[in-house]
């Protein structure tokens, strides 16, 4: 008789713990197919609201809804054994008060399995932080530079060039951590602050585009991949030209079916004359 061993996922805990101890890696994922290939290599997946622009192709992150982001999220669940899976939050989803987010926190989380969800905010969102933890929804924070602010903020604009603003993500990042989250996304902020914000955290912060000093890095995994089309950020260093391969196998593939060079049904699947 086999015995198979008992795979458990990374738990919300198990992260936190990596303080110190091991850099986390982490990847979005919005679809089955890829969250399948990512699980046996990190430790975090985020079904992130850039789901917004990456699979449907609009312009910001703004108008991706609960129900969507919980669609995702559930198919990433399912494709995955091993990585802790944490659902973002969209926006207006959370932002008009704790109980609103600790709602639809539940609802995103019991409809799709998710482990965590991540919001985006400042320190005035701190206690919605404290709100939905004491509730049992694990909370991923996201300061610095946030995408949902992006008409706030007038743009992706790096943060923390200055002490003034430098010192208020700082604090943001303080709060939420007071507040009770496992983990912080430092997210396009100088590498001084990410280094200083690190240094000062007792829990672990996950860079992107911040300084390789955090205790982590997320990247958008289409960005890695050549995926993502001509706009590809600096930070995210492209590992593989997958684009190009897909471009090629699609028009190899529309010559050979304009030339007949494809298989009646009876050679596919054994159906008699």
């Amino acid at each position: 008789m086999s015995v198979h061993a008992e795979v458990r996922r990374i738990s919300v805990p198990q992260l936190t713990a990596y303080k110190g101890q091991k850099k986390i890696a982490a990847l979005t994922a919005y679809s089955a197919p890829i969250a399948r290939l990512l699980d046996d290599h990190l430790d975090m997946v985020l079904v992130g609201d850039s789901t917004a622009m990456v699979a449907y192709g609009m312009p910001d992150t703004l108008s991706i809804t609960p129900a969507m982001m919980t669609a995702h999220a559930k198919a990433v669940v399912d494709a995955t054994r091993k990585v802790c899976v944490v659902v973002d939050m969209p926006f207006g989803s959370y932002q008009e008060s704790a109980e609103q987010a600790f709602r639809n926190a539940a609802t995103m989380m019991a409809g799709s399995g998710a482990q965590a969800v991540k919001i985006e905010g400042t320190a005035v969102l701190a206690p919605t932080t404290r709100f939905m933890v004491d509730r049992g929804v694990p909370v991923l924070a996201h300061v610095g530079l946030m995408p949902q602010y992006v008409n706030v903020m007038g743009g992706f604009k790096a943060q923390g060039f200055s002490e003034d603003v430098a010192n208020r993500i700082l604090e943001d990042a303080l709060a939420h951590q007071e507040a009770g989250c496992f983990g912080i996304v430092l997210e396009g902020v100088t590498e001084a602050l990410g280094r200083r914000i690190t240094e000062t955290l007792s829990i672990p912060t996950i860079g992107i585009g911040a300084s390789p000093a955090c205790d982590g890095q997320i990247l958008v995994t289409e960005d890695i991949l050549g995926l993502s089309g001509p706009r590809i950020p600096k930070f995210a260093k492209q590992f593989a030209d997958i684009g190009s391969l897909i471009s090629q196998a699609a028009a190899q593939y529309a010559q050979e079916v304009r030339e007949g060079q494809f298989p009646a049904m009876e050679h596919c699947f054994g159906v008699r004359k």
